[in-house]
């Protein structure tokens, strides 16, 4: 025993600490630990394994929202691409700087744009720079390239209003609550792709809402912050581009496989599955 913390297996834990790190694997533990904290004593009861279980419940969280954020990402970066290619008739529309309300953005972007070109291993942009002499490639080509938050602050820096409103009608949503939307996905998925901590995290962002939705959503009020919300936003999303999709199920069987989660750390509230959101 450690400060409390009962170990049952001393080999299964100094094996999972040299794999996973005691660093990151105190942000396990330490929703263990007993008031005050900053004591470092652990809660009666408290065992290694069950902060195993919350590493483990937590690693199948970021992959199963990979997973589907994946999906959304793919759609949104087609939408944007097809709409703002159809709508301004021009192929290099993302490094022309009249579709752009702010310069200094767009410059920013710019930068980005190159960076991003300079380091991709990617045959198809090598085959563009070897062939064509035209400084960067067609929008759809850059886009493959550029993480989703550079995509995100390129929609939001279009000039015409009417082309980021079809953008976001193709995901039943307003611009302004669009864009925030994104952003969080954003955060959502660079938590995944980091290994982060997801499953009692509070984030820092806040997002905006519609007063009336076009989808079914959400009535029971929610803590915003908490990863329930970004999955909320997953939902509608997934909902929209992949009718018939099973994430109301998979994370029912996550919660099946670790029934000691606590799911209220997470934001989720008492009957969530019920919300017309999630019966959809």
């Amino acid at each position: 025993m450690c400060r409390g913390l009962i170990i049952k297996d001393r080999k299964l834990a100094e094996n999972s600490l040299k794999r996973i790190g005691y660093y990151r694997f105190s942000a396990y533990l330490y929703p263990l630990l007993a008031f005050p904290k900053q004591k470092h004593l652990f809660k009666p009861n408290s065992s290694f394994e069950q902060a195993l279980d919350i590493y483990s419940f937590d690693r199948q969280l970021r992959l199963l929202l990979f997973d589907e954020i994946e999906k959304i990402e793919v759609a949104v970066r087609s939408a944007i691409i097809n709409i703002v290619s159809q709508e301004t008739g021009d192929p290099f529309w993302m490094t022309n700087q009249a579709n752009f309300r702010s310069p200094a953005v767009f410059n920013k972007t710019i930068d980005l744009i190159e960076t991003e070109l300079s380091k991709s291993r990617e045959d198809f942009i090598h085959h563009f720079k070897t062939t064509y002499s035209d400084k960067y490639p067609p929008s759809w080509m850059i886009s493959e390239v550029l993480p989703l938050g550079v995509l995100t602050r390129i929609y939001s820096n279009i000039k015409n209003n009417r082309i980021k409103k079809e953008i976001a009608k193709e995901f039943s949503l307003e611009v302004p609550v669009f864009n925030s939307w994104m952003t969080i996905i954003t955060v959502a998925r660079n938590n995944c792709c980091h290994h982060a901590r997801v499953w009692n995290r509070t984030f820092a962002l806040k997002a905006l809402s519609m007063k009336r939705m076009c989808q079914p959503w959400i009535e029971i009020p929610v803590n915003q912050q908490k990863i329930y919300f970004s999955l909320c936003i997953i939902k509608h999303f997934i909902n929209v581009i992949s009718p018939g999709h099973k994430l109301t199920e998979k994370i029912e069987r996550l919660f099946t496989e670790f029934p000691n989660i606590d799911i209220r750390a997470m934001g989720f509230p008492l009957e969530w599955e019920s919300e017309p959101l999630w019966q959809v």
